[in-house]
């Protein structure tokens, strides 16, 4: 019988199996962090689609992570996984057990604290600012002052001494009503269900209705210094009220430093695509030539990303107000609502093209905005 030999010699094949993509965080999940007992210290965080989910694992409906969840899964746009973590008696502090959850799970982005004092809160807020990966705190308070020193203690009250910090991360929400004493688990509910990243999804967390949240009976001076509103800032906290009896408006979304919380969720997820796009490139390719196309390459994932948050409506065409940027000057109107610029390789210092390094790359993007408040004159003739 011939010896039959391989094709190999006439016809070599390699099969090579592209590296799977980095998993995209999501950031439509929050943390309720609570003291129960049904999650252990060596699990300390588990995550859940339902509030009957909760029940089934041992919660009750008198337990506190039960009655936040309840608030968070019933938004009107209605979020698809919550992470609950426990705080255990071996962590000395709420800080201390929010960043053993980070540590237990990084898949979970705005971490409410139950029930939190006003020293946890402020440590947490310290915290959040750069904890890694990035992390949003949403917080409720009873108390409704705004001015410095207003309590017996001499403390500031919290609003205006987040607000002082200038915290970007921190989203406080004023509720007087005893039954729902962490009712920003509702507007948490929200954010993470309406942030969906597709075709037209943006959104802002002003005047959203809280189902399950009654609202607080305040004067306009009070609402004014908490949230502020057309001309002023307030405290840069939030609050839930009813205005013309049909409308019960959550007012007006914002951080402790003023941003609108839609700002800062979107910017966190622009970064991440960003990111994770170049990552997946310089990964999933023999080598990125440190010449300009190799340049223009990492160029086109960021577009890609860019082109991304254009789909969702958070970036949008518009005139660049915001200062000279290499090549781009004030007044130029960006067609795509965002550019991606990079400087020439050809102009490298010897020692960046010895170290491997990319020449500087400037993305500037135009946000599309949002509309909160409308002046209308209407003329009348007879």
């Amino acid at each position: 019988m011939a010896n039959k030999l391989t094709l190999n010699p006439i016809v070599d094949i390699s099969v090579s199996l592209a590296a799977r993509a980095a998993a995209r965080r999501g950031f439509n999940v929050a943390l309720i962090l609570g003291t129960s007992s049904v999650i252990p210290e060596n699990e300390r965080v588990r995550t859940y689609t339902s509030v009957d989910a909760l029940l089934a694992d041992g919660f009750t409906t008198d337990s506190a992570e039960y009655k936040a969840a309840l608030l968070y899964f019933s938004a009107t746009i209605k979020p698809t996984k919550l992470a609950v973590g426990v705080k255990t008696s071996n962590d000395k502090s709420l800080l201390a057990a929010a960043q053993a959850c980070r540590a237990a799970n990084s898949e979970w982005y705005i971490l409410v604290p139950l029930g939190a004092a006003y020293d946890d809160l402020m440590a947490i807020a310290a915290w959040v600012e750069t904890a890694t990966p990035d992390t949003i705190l949403f917080y409720t308070t009873s108390d409704s002052s705004v001015s410095p020193a207003s309590d017996t203690s001499g403390k500031d009250a919290i609003f205006y001494a987040m607000k002082q910090k200038a915290y970007q991360r921190t989203f406080g929400q004023y509720c007087g009503q005893i039954d729902t004493p962490d009712a920003v688990a509702a507007t948490a509910g929200y954010a993470m269900g309406a942030n969906r990243s597709t075709s037209n999804s943006a959104f802002t967390l002003a005047y959203k209705t809280l189902p399950g949240v009654t609202t607080d009976s305040l004067t306009e001076n009070q609402v004014e210094q908490i949230a502020g509103g057309r001309t002023s800032t307030g405290a840069n906290g939030n609050v839930y009220v009813t205005r013309d009896e049909d409308y019960n408006l959550l007012q007006y979304g914002r951080m402790s430093n003023g941003t609108a919380f839609d700002e800062i969720l979107n910017l966190d997820m622009l970064k991440n695509d960003i990111k994770l796009n170049v990552m997946d490139l310089l990964a999933n390719n023999r080598k990125i030539p440190q010449i300009n196309a190799g340049v223009a390459s990492i160029v086109n994932v960021i577009n890609t990303a860019c082109n991304k948050y254009v789909s969702t409506g958070f970036i949008a065409p518009g005139k660049w107000n915001g200062g000279p940027v290499l090549n781009l000057e004030d007044g130029t109107y960006l067609t795509n609502g965002y550019l991606v610029q990079a400087e020439d390789v050809d102009d490298q210092s010897q020692a960046d093209r010895d170290a491997r390094k990319a020449p500087p790359i400037y993305v500037s993007v135009k946000l599309a905005g949002a509309i909160e408040f409308v002046t209308i004159e209407v003329y009348v003739n007879r």
